[in-house]
């Protein structure tokens, strides 16, 4: 029996202690000798679990010069569609600059914010919430890109702080014809708001900051309307004195000093007055980088120039406005460079045609400037008025 035992039991032993240290040694060389198999499979599993996005990095292009711009609305720059038709603009035509809707006379802003003063407000729509996407594509195309900010009409923050409104005699909100709700000029509040709002598309990747409706209410009933903000300051007083405010603080926390730009009445190029607004174009040149006349032809009263439709007769209209405003640019010892009149690219007047809209670009360069902006509220612009690509007159911008 032991015999038995010692033949067949001591034999069932040893292969059961050499299938477990064979079973062990398999293991042991799976372990060390094929790591990279592991190795690629946690790899693959991290990837799909948890993919690395990419967030585009905020440039800044230089102002080009000649800068020739476009205008679009926040909801046109939202839209593929017109996206499109921009991106083709710029590929294929002489437009190097887009100008966008920051803030539009509803006071909506055009895409989320993370200032936290501009937060609290709640201002904020998701019109562009690719914001920071579109402005590197435009980027890469060296396109320029300018934040317009409709300063004063601002339906929307008046909810919110309706001391910082515009009042009628009876302490109410006051309204223009259009029902626009206008913040009061003089409102030191207001100002810091914008301010604001500059910094903020600035650090999103705008170029320059672009400010309209900088100026006091011009339609309306005039006769019944409270300003409680001038602390005795005539309507140019206040506006001087905002255009210095800006300037001295839209730069970054780096010391960067960020480029802005002001919108002015057309009539600002001749007027020998502030036309009632504030606005006096010698005040706002020693504070901006531009100024822009809006002389679109269609906003001149009749017997401008002795034109009974002055829309109907572009070149002139555009010659004699800013051969005016270069003459009073130099008296003020400061740079015609720094005009660049809006054009007018819509129908208004008179039918705009392709070369209307030239006549006007072409006024614009004879008298001696070489920037300029297009405006169509409906934003579609004909490359019939436009130069080809690389034809001369054409440029184009560098990076910092």
């Amino acid at each position: 029996m032991r015999d038995l035992w010692r033949d067949n039991g001591a034999t069932r032993i040893v292969a059961i202690l050499f299938g477990a240290c064979s079973i062990f040694i398999g293991l042991f060389l799976i372990y060390w000798l094929i790591p990279a198999g592991k190795v690629a499979y946690s790899d693959t599993l991290e990837v799909l679990v948890a993919p690395t996005s990419t967030v585009p990095q905020v440039t800044h292009l230089t102002t080009p010069d000649p800068l020739k711009a476009v205008y679009m609305s926040s909801w046109a720059a939202g839209n593929e569609k017109f996206r499109k038709e921009l991106f083709d603009l710029v590929d294929t035509t002489e437009i190097n600059a887009v100008v966008i809707d920051v803030k539009d006379y509803s006071g909506r802003i055009s895409f989320p914010v993370d200032d936290p003063q501009l937060v609290e407000i709640g201002a904020s729509q998701n019109r562009i919430p690719d914001v920071k996407e579109l402005i590197t594509k435009l980027h890469e195309r060296n396109v320029y890109v300018i934040a317009r900010i409709s300063s004063f009409q601002d339906s929307f923050l008046i909810n919110v702080h309706p001391d910082w409104a515009v009042k009628t005699g009876a302490g109410k909100v006051w309204q223009d014809y259009k029902g626009v709700k206008w913040l009061d000029a003089g409102a030191q509040p207001v100002w810091d708001y914008l301010i604001a709002i500059g910094k903020q598309s600035y650090a999103y990747g705008f170029d320059e900051i672009n400010f309209d409706y900088i100026r006091y209410p011009s339609d309306g009933n005039l006769k019944d309307i409270v300003y409680s903000w001038g602390a005795g300051r005539n309507r140019r007083e206040v506006m001087h004195d905002f255009y210095l405010y800006l300037r001295e603080h839209l730069t970054t926390d780096a010391g960067t000093v960020i480029p802005i730009s002001a919108d002015l009445f057309g009539l600002t190029t001749s007027s020998n007055d502030d036309l009632g607004i504030g606005q006096v174009l010698v005040d706002a040149l020693p504070y901006f980088d531009y100024v822009s006349p809006m002389v679109y032809p269609s906003h001149f009263s009749t017997g401008y120039l002795g034109f009974n439709k002055p829309a109907e007769h572009p070149y002139d209209v555009i010659s004699f406005a800013m051969e005016t405003a270069i003459k009073r640019t130099i008296a003020a010892s400061s740079s015609p460079a720094k005009l660049r009149p809006w054009l007018q690219a819509f129908d208004m007047g008179a039918t705009y045609t392709p070369a209307m809209v030239r006549a006007q670009i072409q006024a614009t360069n004879d008298v001696g400037l070489s920037s300029w902006l297009l405006w169509d509220a409906a934003c579609t612009y004909d490359k019939a008025a436009l130069l080809s690509k690389g034809v001369v007159g054409s440029s184009t911008t560098t990076t910092n």
